[in-house]
């Protein structure tokens, strides 16, 4: 007889954004005559840039031509984007990557998952709280994360990033092996400047830990003090692997490129994570189309660069509006000048999903429940960036109506 995998039936209710998404279809059929502005998923409003898309549309003619056809491309992503990445990504900041150690992947979303294939399933894996939920949740696929009991999986461990901490996590104060950090983060907003990540690759050193940097969102870093790449902190090249994603950059959140880094100094027991990814992707994966990586290369020509830079300042602008109008409002917020993202305090100690309920049903805005993120997000909302300007501006008058 066969058997599933036991895992899945632990994990709670459904994924969080299909919740937001069934209450917003349920809150849309009750009432069809009401406008909806969406700012809880983070997906993004403005079209590829037009050096993306002319870089498409060549390489559409080609793959129509016997010469320009190509079949099968290599599994870890082609040369003269590999190449870029380096040059562009890592280089310029003075950080020495090379190009067999970047991957070109279908999403960070897909590789901060699948990178647990290759890890021990006894490894005792570290969480900020709140998180991005697909950290834990594919963890506890994989059996690492123990029972989710109350409100907490038994195996991880939890580093709780609050008010009070400034949303910054603390070193674990016991022995873990796997750290997921993402900075700048989502939800929080918070970004992490050199010094305070480099007692995280301390620790790594240290306690034989890996480092899984998630970076989806180094593109709205303004701060100079603020890091693009763990790897520019001494000794990262030894502990972390790192996750980038052309979606919220260039705006290929339906066109689906990013790339993971995994240097070769990075080992464990003599044994390169390198090799094993590169392992991992050959027999689960067949790469990204060549059209997408040809146009996620012309993302860093010189109009691709000035094109993107363009759309990521909207979004900041609109970040802006947020932070500044729910102030107005009388709310707390964090975030939104290194990232797209804002995090509210709820009013008078409201719950998160009520607070949902109240902005869906009140003012026709979708937000995010903080308490979706893990249990130290209860009492927030998050709200994203990546509307257009004029619903933005829209659902601020409407909150602030209601406040």
């Amino acid at each position: 007889m066969a058997k599933i995998n036991d895992n899945f039936l632990k994990l709670p209710g459904s994924y969080l954004f299909s919740t937001i998404a069934k209450k917003v279809a349920a809150y849309t059929a009750a009432n069809p005559d009401k406008e909806i502005i969406k700012m809880g998923i983070g997906d993004v409003t403005k079209p590829l840039a037009p050096a993306v898309i002319e870089a498409m549309h060549k390489a559409v003619d080609e793959m129509g031509t016997a010469d320009g056809f190509r079949g099968y491309g290599p599994e870890q992503g082609y040369d003269f984007l590999r190449d870029k990445i380096v040059e562009k990504d890592y280089r310029a900041r003075g950080i020495d990557i090379k190009s067999d150690e970047i991957f070109v992947s279908d999403g960070a979303k897909s590789d901060c998952g699948n990178i647990g294939d290759i890890f021990s399933k006894d490894n005792k894996v570290a969480v900020c709280d709140p998180v991005y939920p697909v950290y834990v949740d594919t963890n506890a696929m994989a059996g690492r994360a123990g029972e989710f009991v109350g409100e907490h999986w038994t195996n991880l461990y939890y580093m709780s990033c609050t008010e009070e901490n400034g949303f910054m996590p603390e070193l674990p104060t016991e022995k873990v092996d796997m750290i997921y950090l993402c900075f700048p983060n989502n939800p929080t907003g918070v970004s992490a400047t050199r010094e305070q990540l480099k007692p995280w690759v301390e620790y790594a050193k240290k306690n034989g830990a890996v480092i899984l940097y998630d970076s989806a969102y180094e593109a709205f870093i303004t701060n100079p003090d603020v890091p693009h790449s763990i790897y520019e902190i001494e000794g990262a090249k030894e502990v972390a692997i790192e996750f980038r994603s052309f979606s919220k950059t260039a705006g290929f959140t339906g066109t689906r490129c990013a790339y993971t880094v995994v240097p070769h100094e990075l080992k464990i027991d003599g044994t390169e994570l390198n090799s094993l990814w590169n392992r991992r992707q050959c027999t689960k994966f067949n790469g990204v189309p060549y059209v997408i990586q040809k146009a996620a290369e012309a993302v860093y020509s010189d109009e691709g660069h000035k094109q993107t830079r363009e759309a990521i300042e909207y979004y900041l602008e609109n970040a802006k509006i947020i932070r500044e109008s729910l102030t107005e409002a009388g709310l707390t917020v964090f975030g939104g000048e290194n990232a797209p993202y804002i995090w509210a305090k709820t009013p008078d100690g409201m719950k998160s999903w009520d607070f949902f309920d109240k902005l869906l049903e009140e003012a026709g805005v979708v937000t995010t429940p903080g308490a979706g993120f893990g249990p130290s997000g209860e009492g927030y909302i998050r709200l994203t960036a990546f509307s257009t300007k004029e619903n933005t501006i829209k659902a601020m008058e409407k909150i602030k109506a209601i406040l």
